[in-house]
């Protein structure tokens, strides 16, 4: 890919000097995949899968894989030494620049492997935390990732010293660019100080939820595996612009947008960051209350690719980091997305779901569905009243209709009849 007028910037310890703008080539990594299976070799080729679009959507070209099946990984160097010399060995045949393996790795595995392959040395949290630093818009996400990504280097200064050394490419980004070798005194300031900041994002986002009960319009949240569909739905409903791509976390920072129902009724639709298998820890204590937007919520829209072969297992992953986020007790609408990729729809079934959804939302297909049951949703989780409203309190009506469903209204001597369904604290 050809990058025209680039910046090249030199690090010099947490500054960056501009030098000159010139036209320059990006070049890809060559990038080596390597994992430890202790179960099914089915489950570690998926998730293998699944680690090469990471790759890929950091910038990176995949040049071969290992898998080593053996009954736990290795403490000293994550795969066994038979396996560390055919790495050898790969690495010299594909002149790779790197290997990335599937699990997280101790400070002391990162050592060890760099130590013995000499190349750059990273796992599956690094690459997800450095697409993260790259994609991240909103001031809130970028300092959510650069927590996040301080907090894991912090026990990792020992380690990945080539990572250090070559000093750019997958894995420095953000944070990342920033000299490895600092005092850990300077780090647990910035961690402190990225602490202080984060709290008073979330003590401004509980502001946000008190006025929204105060003003209650239903909240519906979509969540989903990574690349499901998610900011296409709220792009399609509401046209929000959010940005769509066909790569793995494509969207960080939540988006929250009006939508009016085929009804007239009005609810906000909240995006959140697509989940994914082994979701780090670092990541989800670093972005727990844009996550949260989730367990605030009043309904969720949980958005699944159907066409991906491993869409069982990523039900499953997103219920886990749910169940995580301790979402319980919700209403819960499953849209099985992009139908049309399948040459035949099989019987699609959710057993935490309340309502399902087939549906291919760039296509139009399934969208007066999803609205029909959203209507549904909402119904259930109000009251029936009749009441006359005094002509005098005429906002009440107005009231009525904007946060409920009105049914009918008959005007008489003593006021206004109402026939309605409404929010349980207005009956």
């Amino acid at each position: 890919m050809v990058l025209k007028n680039a910046v090249v910037v030199f690090a010099r310890g947490f500054g960056r000097i501009v030098i000159d703008m010139i036209e320059t080539k990006e070049q890809q990594e060559k990038i080596i995949l390597v994992a430890v299976n202790t179960g099914f070799e089915a489950d570690a080729i998926d998730s293998l899968d699944e680690l090469e679009e990471l790759v890929e959507t950091a910038g990176g070209e995949v040049v071969g894989r290992i898998i080593q099946n053996i009954d736990h990984v290795n403490n000293a160097l994550y795969i066994g030494t038979g396996k560390v010399e055919e790495l050898k060995d790969l690495i010299w045949e594909t002149e790779a620049d790197g290997i990335v393996c599937d699990d997280e790795l101790s400070p002391n595995q990162f050592k060890n492997l760099e130590d013995e392959l000499n190349v750059k040395v990273m796992d599956r949290t690094l690459l997800i935390l450095d697409i993260f630093a790259g994609r991240a818009k909103s001031a809130e996400g970028k300092i959510q990732v650069e927590l996040a990504q301080l907090r894991y280097r912090s026990t990792r200064l020992i380690g990945m010293q080539n990572l250090t050394r070559q000093g750019g490419g997958i894995g420095t980004r953000g944070p990342g660019e920033k000299k490895l070798e600092v005092d850990r005194r300077v780090i647990r300031d910035r961690i402190s100080q990225l602490r202080k900041e984060v709290g008073d994002m979330e003590a401004h986002r509980d502001v946000t939820r008190a006025k929204r009960q105060s003003n209650p319009l239903p909240v519906v949240a979509i969540v989903g595996y990574t690349n499901a569909g998610k900011s296409t739905l709220l792009n399609t409903l509401t046209s929000a612009e959010v940005l769509e791509e066909d790569k793995l976390f494509a969207t960080l920072d939540p988006t929250t947008r009006n939508y009016k129902l085929n009804s007239g009724e009005e609810v906000l639709l909240t995006d959140t960051v697509g989940f994914i298998r082994k979701l780090p820890h670092h990541l989800i204590d670093a972005f727990k209350s844009t996550l949260e937007e989730a367990k605030y919520s009043d309904i969720i829209i949980h958005v699944v690719d159907c066409s991906n072969p491993a869409m069982d297992k990523n039900i499953k992953a997103v219920y886990e980091t749910l169940r995580e986020l301790e979402v319980i007790d919700k209403t819960i609408i499953t849209v099985f997305n992009k139908i049309d990729k399948l040459a035949e729809v099989p019987v699609l079934k959710d057993e935490h779901a309340d309502y399902v959804v087939q549906a291919a939302i760039k296509k139009g297909i399934g969208l007066d569905k999803i609205d029909e049951v959203l209507e549904k949703a909402i119904q259930e989780m109000r009251v029936y009243i009749e009441k006359i409203v005094p002509y005098t309190d005429g906002g009440e009506v107005n009231r009525i209709r904007k946060y409920g469903q009105l049914i009918s209204e008959d005007y008489s001597e003593e006021g206004i009849l109402i026939k309605a369904y409404v929010p349980k604290f207005m009956a």
